[in-house]
């Protein structure tokens, strides 16, 4: 009975297994930015235009990249995989708090040619001037091409204004 069981079970799962998803990179980014094909959802309007403003306040686990600018570079990625003209698809990734220290220009730093190869995709990077202050972190500390704002609330402000949405994740 157990041989027919575990049979079963095998010839079951092995159409499960065979259909797992694959993680895909690019096209924009190869080497960061991974995502999913959506089954039933092959392209999205290819005349849509985005501007969305990534908040990211939570500093990079040791030695790993900082998951909120990934994400920036995953919506870039996905939308241009699904037809999405990547000219039309403006980011801003506004950062505050501990994630602050993610754009510092050191060598160690995890996040830095991630983010230098966002930055020169046009992303942009917009520091909280009051985190950066708090943390006594200078404009020339950081990666050349972020920008530094008054806070991050006047940030979000301004990008709303420009019509930017604010990406909830």
């Amino acid at each position: 009975m157990r041989s027919v069981l575990a049979s079963l079970a095998m010839t079951l799962a092995a159409p499960l297994a065979a259909q797992a998803p694959e993680v895909r990179y690019g096209p924009v980014f190869e080497e960061f930015g991974p995502h999913y094909a959506v089954e039933g959802i092959d392209r999205v309007p290819e005349d849509a235009e985005f501007a969305v403003a990534f908040d990211v306040a939570r500093a990079a686990e040791d030695g790993t990249r900082n998951r909120g600018f990934e994400s920036a570079a995953r919506f870039i990625n996905m939308h241009a995989a699904a037809g999405v003209d990547p000219e039309n698809i403006r980011i801003a990734v506004v950062v505050h708090g501990g994630a602050v220290k993610d754009l510092l220009a050191s060598e160690d730093n995890a996040s830095r040619d991630m983010v230098e190869r966002l930055l020169e995709e046009g992303v942009r990077f917009i520091v909280c001037g009051q985190s950066a202050a708090g943390s006594e972190i200078a404009q020339g500390d950081l990666i050349p091409g972020v920008e530094m704002a008054l806070s991050a609330m006047t940030a979000h402000a301004l990008l709303q204004q420009r019509g930017y949405t604010v990406n909830p994740f």
